[in-house]
């Protein structure tokens, strides 16, 4: 009779055991998530919504490429629900009419891109940026795609409203770079991290905030970068890879995001280079 009455218990013991490790933790633990955080601003890319996005030609980095508008030569595309950014082999040197901030313009090049930026369109003050991307291909000499926040002071073209007359990289003017892919250098892997003004026009640190990290870049990822308090978080696929500590309050301006594909050296390149966008978001923490 003690025998069954103690087995008895154990098996009572074991169901309630069995209930509290079915209670919805994973559940509560994600409503909590989502209750912290609200979507203010998704690009799904069914569609080039001019609301959101504007071509931007600007010539920086000493990049090879030209970048030029509307999609010309099939750089930039929205089909079955993902923008494609391009860099295209033409096949023949042609004009450029891409200025650097100095007033000097581009040499004629046989390679055109796209670039694209939400510039007067999107620009939020801190929260959390997140895109959802992929490359053609893990690396090449010369690939130089980006995903990246600027502060939208920044006073280079197109440069429309009033107070756009903050040199990078100062405040108003800070840089985010949340994906970058370096194909001379790496292959699956990209850098991210933010670039520390040294108080000064054109005076910028890429080395000391920015790592690289490994991907399988020819397959979709999210990658985003998070103001929490006083830092800056980077994450792929929802995991933090990196931080900035301390670097978040640097950047208290409005930033607006950029998706380009650059060219960045000489090396040689046949065909076309893409940078496939599944969708864009900006989240703000709620009662903030």
């Amino acid at each position: 009779m003690r025998l069954i009455s103690t087995m008895a218990l154990l098996v009572l013991a074991q169901l309630v055991f069995s209930c509290k490790e079915s209670s919805p933790k994973n559940n509560t633990a994600q409503d909590m998530s989502d209750d912290t955080w609200e979507v203010d601003f998704q690009d799904d890319f069914e569609t080039f919504n001019p609301d959101n996005w504007q071509d931007q030609r600007i010539w920086v980095n000493n990049e090879t490429q030209c970048y030029v508008p509307d999609g010309a030569f099939g750089t930039r595309e929205v089909s079955e629900g993902t923008l494609k950014l391009k860099v295209v082999n033409v096949g023949e040197q042609r004009p450029c009419d891409n200025f650097d901030k100095h007033g000097n313009q581009h040499p004629p090049t046989e390679y055109v891109a796209g670039r694209i930026c939400s510039k007067n369109r999107k620009e939020f003050v801190k929260g959390r940026w997140t895109a959802r991307l992929k490359l053609s291909s893990n690396g090449e000499a010369s690939m130089f795609p980006a995903w990246w926040l600027l502060g939208a002071q920044n006073n280079e073209p197109p440069v429309q409203e009033e107070d756009e007359n903050v040199c990078w990289p100062l405040t108003g003017s800070g840089e985010i770079d949340i994906f970058e892919h370096h194909g001379d250098h790496m292959k699956d892997e990209f850098t991210t991290g933010a670039i520390v003004s040294l108080g000064a026009c054109d005076k910028g640190d890429w080395e000391s905030m920015r790592r690289n990290f490994p991907a399988t870049l020819n397959e979709f990822h999210e990658y985003s970068v998070e103001w929490e308090g006083s830092d800056l978080v980077y994450r792929l696929d929802g995991k933090e890879v990196y931080r900035n500590e301390g670097e978040g309050d640097k950047y208290p301006e409005p930033m607006f995001a950029i998706l380009n594909y650059a060219k960045i050296t000489d090396s040689p390149m046949t065909g076309e280079w893409v940078m496939e966008v599944d969708w864009v978001k900006h989240e703000r923490r709620k009662n903030q």
